[in-house]
């Protein structure tokens, strides 16, 4: 995915978008992730352990939410049409955009259900045909190709393969930052300026896709 020069400004915007998005809700949820179920994972099996059951089933709900997206996403793409990438990013916008009506409306736990859904969903918008695709939500994946590169690299294969890759972690690690900034200031209204971005986003798709076929 990341091997096209056309891919790789998307794949990380949108990593920066996600790492945007979890920063303000892991800090809202005090220690989950809404995009990054290996954490929560983790999370789960040492609530388990420990008998706390309302964090177990906090953190068992949001990864429930978040297959949810990602099914929803991947429903979407097997659906067809050539426009499916601007769609799922309008998609993602509304549910973005919902999440910041839900929290001015005080209903916070619905607001983190949507971003949840939303992360989720945006997963599939470089998947293909049969399931494959890149995760733009969590980069433990990225980093394992930037080491693996790397070793190509070092045994005369092609020079930076690996860059691609370590440039979608750091973009959600900046995005992670910008969030956190952003709910240290407005709490989880900083939402909406993730809303803004997948609007921008799915403009920005729509077009490049629109002058591809010109």
């Amino acid at each position: 995915m990341l091997d096209s020069r056309r891919n790789i400004a998307p794949a990380c915007a949108l990593s920066m978008l996600a790492g945007y998005v979890d920063g303000i809700g892991f800090l809202h949820l005090g220690g989950l992730f809404v995009s990054f179920m290996s954490g929560n994972s983790t999370r789960l099996g040492v609530s388990l352990a420990e008998a706390q059951w309302w964090q177990a089933a906090s953190a068992l709900g949001l990864i429930a939410l978040f297959v949810a997206g990602a099914a929803a996403g991947s429903l979407v793409v097997l659906g067809g049409g050539a426009e499916r990438q601007p769609w799922l990013l309008l998609i993602e916008t509304g549910l973005l955009a919902g999440a910041g009506l839900c929290h001015a409306y005080g209903l916070s736990n619905l607001a983190i259900a949507a971003i949840v859904l939303a992360m989720g969903l945006e997963n599939a918008v470089f998947q293909i045909d049969g399931g494959a695709g890149l995760g733009l939500t969590y980069v433990t994946g990225a980093l394992v190709k930037v080491g693996q590169f790397l070793a190509v690299s070092l045994t005369g294969g092609p020079r930076w393969n690996w860059a691609p890759n370590l440039l979608l972690w750091a973009a959600l690690v900046a995005g992670a930052a910008g969030g956190a900034l952003g709910y240290a200031r407005i709490n989880l209204a900083a939402i909406w300026f993730a809303a803004a971005a997948a609007l921008a986003l799915a403009a920005i798709v729509a077009a490049a896709m629109r002058r591809s076929r010109a």
